[in-house]
């Protein structure tokens, strides 16, 4: 995720990270390399110069020269304006006081309505909301096929045209029946086209006067840049957007749509898309995804994972034995069973501060992990509670069970020694890792 513009704003901060001093010219230097950066990612290249130019209003200050690393604080401040840029903070969707609330999604052909409909209805089904799917796209049959694949699949109610012509007159009966049978939210898949036309326009402009949408938001493929933003003017100009949600941000290698849309429509991005799964779909925080493109890391968003994937037993479970010293290469087997439930290693290694640098080769690791899980499984239980026990004759011994070697076995080893170290740090500390989330577990 926005792999290019991170490396190369990594490279325009190389001259800068840990200096004492800053001269005026070394800022220059630093803040051209940004604007490069930027442009090259696409960013609206009406956006570049103010943003520099705040920028270095901002780091020609007396707190950055005085400061004892003044060119972290530069960094924070790139950080910051960055946030800034793309809205500061969280933007979710506010239900309406008297339900239902009608979300109106709108695009082009192919940016992901429809799956983004599905996504949408999973995850307010899974706060305990009643959601009514509407299939309105009448121009693309397969859309209403597939909508109603992902109703059954979610078990949400799909209201489908029963032989209308007219998309406005599906949607009418749709929101009357969400009223009429106490559902929380009506979400609309509209119609798109391949480009922007006035008979699309016209629908939408009709549709929205019919039915009064609580939220029109625009799905848009981060990916096409500089063209979804065009796509998101032309569509806010005739609709009036409330927020938009981008696609395909997890193969966004540039990020020009992620970081321009909300600045040029003065509207902000609600959700993003990171994958084609029903439940790849993130609430989108400006101030984290500033922190991921420079290489901070994102522990907020990782913590929330781990809560996600451990139950208060588990988590309470794991923090004593490790606590006690007692945490054993079965527990470690549990564990990397239990990172795999968190998503791709990228993805978490992204959200690791300094960590986004490193690149990984997700099969290589994936045959590593069972590598790991099949050396484990070969050891006898008792093995598994006292590694201390693994001798030279049963290194071999579990080498030939497990298919690997001794030195396979030996590197195993020590990185079970270093992890339960590493672990039984961070569950000591008051304020770090594995603590917070045993913490916010406790009122589950």
């Amino acid at each position: 995720m926005l792999e290019n513009l991170a490396r190369r704003l990594e490279t325009a901060f190389k001259g800068i990270r840990g200096k004492g001093v800053l001269s005026a010219e070394v800022v220059d230097q630093t803040l051209k390399e940004v604007r490069l950066a930027l442009l090259e990612a696409d960013v609206h290249f009406s956006l570049v110069k103010p943003l520099i130019e705040k920028i270095r209003l901002k780091a020609s200050t007396s707190e950055v020269s005085e400061s004892l690393t003044p060119g972290l604080q530069v960094v924070k401040i790139v950080r910051e304006a960055l946030a800034e840029l793309m809205g500061k903070q969280a933007s979710g969707i506010p239900l309406a006081a008297c339900p239902p609330t009608i979300l109106m999604l709108v695009g082009l052909q192919g940016s992901g309505k429809t799956t983004t409909a599905g996504k949408l209805a999973r995850r307010y089904k899974s706060e305990g909301r009643r959601v009514l799917l509407v299939a309105a796209d009448l121009q693309r049959p397969a859309a209403v096929d597939q909508l109603q694949t992902h109703a059954k699949r979610l078990e949400v109610a799909i209201a489908m045209p029963q032989g209308e012509a007219d998309p406005v007159e599906v949607v009418q009966k749709a929101v009357t029946r969400g009223r009429d049978n106490g559902f929380d939210l009506v979400i609309v898949d509209t119609a798109g086209r391949l480009s922007v036309d006035e008979r699309l326009m016209e629908e939408l402009v009709r549709m929205k006067s019919r039915i009064v949408p609580h939220e029109i938001l625009l799905v848009a493929d981060a990916m096409t840049g500089q063209a979804a933003i065009k796509v998101a003017q032309a569509f806010h100009e005739k609709l009036h957007l409330t927020g938009t949600i981008l696609t395909k941000v997890e193969g966004d290698a540039r990020g020009g749509a992620l970081l321009s849309i909300r600045a040029v429509t003065d509207r902000p991005i609600r959700f993003i898309g990171v994958g084609e799964q029903l439940d790849a779909l993130e609430l989108f925080h400006p101030d984290r995804m500033s922190s991921r493109i420079l290489g901070m890391g994102d522990m907020q968003s990782l913590l929330e994972m781990a809560e996600k994937s451990y139950t208060k037993e588990q988590a309470w479970r794991l923090q004593e034995k490790i606590q006690k010293e007692q945490f054993s290469l079965e527990d470690f087997r549990e564990q990397m069973k239990q990172l795999k439930t968190m998503g791709s290693i990228e993805k978490v290694l992204e959200m690791v501060p300094g960590m986004k640098k490193i690149q990984v080769d997700s099969g290589r690791l994936e045959g590593e992990l069972k590598q790991v899980e099949a050396i484990i499984s070969s050891m006898t239980p008792r093995e598994r509670q006292q590694p201390a026990l693994i001798d030279g004759s049963r290194r071999k011994r579990i080498a030939n069970g497990s298919g690997t070697s001794v030195q396979e076995i030996n590197r195993l080893l020590k990185q079970f020694q270093e992890a339960r170290k590493m672990m039984k740090q961070f569950s000591g500390a008051k304020q770090g890792g594995l603590s917070r989330v045993f913490a916010s577990l406790q009122g589950r």
